[in-house]
């Protein structure tokens, strides 16, 4: 059998690994940049990885404005995630959650210790 130069470059080449939260810190900022904005006294989002066999499912909490559309944040946080992780790393995204962890009023944050607004 003769030596194939094509495959035997192919083979030289070997395997790019991404480690979990390498594509976790991905989806966080893929988080940030699909919110309208991050909440005054709120956490950046944060993001959580699972990948199994080119598949990630993807987890993101994260802190909201409220009032707000609390759905229509949530779907374009994860169509943000699930395009930027598939852009950037190459992985099929079959589940982005998105947890919402807390809701940041505007009237609670300057609320006096008696509830009173300032």
């Amino acid at each position: 059998m003769a030596d194939d130069p094509v495959r035997d470059g192919v083979r030289d080449r070997g395997a790019t690994t991404i480690a979990d939260r390498v594509v976790a810190k991905i989806a966080a900022q893929a988080a940030r940049e699909g919110l309208d904005a991050v909440p005054q006294g709120g956490s950046k989002p944060h993001a959580s990885v699972v990948v199994h066999r080119e598949i990630a499912h993807v987890s993101v909490s994260l802190d909201l404005d409220y009032p707000s559309d609390v759905g229509r944040q949530c779907g374009a946080v994860r169509n943000r995630v699930r395009t930027r992780v598939e852009q950037l790393v190459g992985l099929e995204v079959h589940e982005v959650t998105v947890h919402v962890e807390h809701l940041h009023s505007a009237h609670t944050r300057h609320a006096t210790p008696r509830g009173r607004l300032a």
